[in-house]
């Protein structure tokens, strides 16, 4: 358990570099480090559990499963308060991206991050193609077009035009 919870905690903090223009939160990364610290403990934890059965230690057995429930209340206390704030960082995260894509001109080191997430999570916009509308970019183009990111990929012509949104 320990070396999976690693491998996701080491997962999302290398997957936060391709998106860190949008989290811009300095606490963004905490669940991530919070996990890692807990992967260290939980090993730690194996080893005394381990080494209290390998003894017949009821001392160490009974320090075990204090310690176990312990993290059991901590992970239903977690996922209780990640119930209820999952609206707030939804809307931090739809802000944060909604100023993003203000930034959008082709160009810029923005402009790349919100290719590649368009283009990772085959999406358009914050929330749909109409997101874009509202953006510097879309007025200064004056050609009724989103970025080339928004197209389907699997279509080669597609142009990013509003009025063909079957293509985006």
């Amino acid at each position: 358990a320990a070396a999976g919870l690693s491998y996701v905690g080491g997962y999302v903090i290398k997957t936060y570099k391709s998106y860190d223009n949008f989290l811009q939160d300095k606490y963004a990364l905490l669940p991530a480090v919070i996990i890692l610290c807990v992967a260290v403990v939980m090993f730690i934890i194996g080893l005394i559990g381990c080494c209290a059965t390998f003894r017949e230690s009821r001392v160490g057995l009974g320090l075990f499963l204090a310690i176990i429930l312990i993290i059991f209340v901590a992970e239903v206390s977690a996922f209780v308060l990640g119930f209820v704030y999952r609206e707030k960082v939804k809307t931090d995260v739809q802000g944060t991206m909604h100023s993003v894509f203000e930034k959008y001109d082709g160009k810029n080191p923005e402009s790349a991050v919100v290719d590649y997430l368009q283009e990772q999570l085959h999406c358009c916009g914050v929330k749909n193609y109409s997101d874009w509308t509202t953006t510097q970019w879309f007025n200064s183009t004056r050609n009724s077009s989103v970025p080339l990111s928004c197209c389907r990929q699997d279509l080669k012509n597609c142009t990013g035009r509003l009025d063909q949104p079957q293509e985006l």
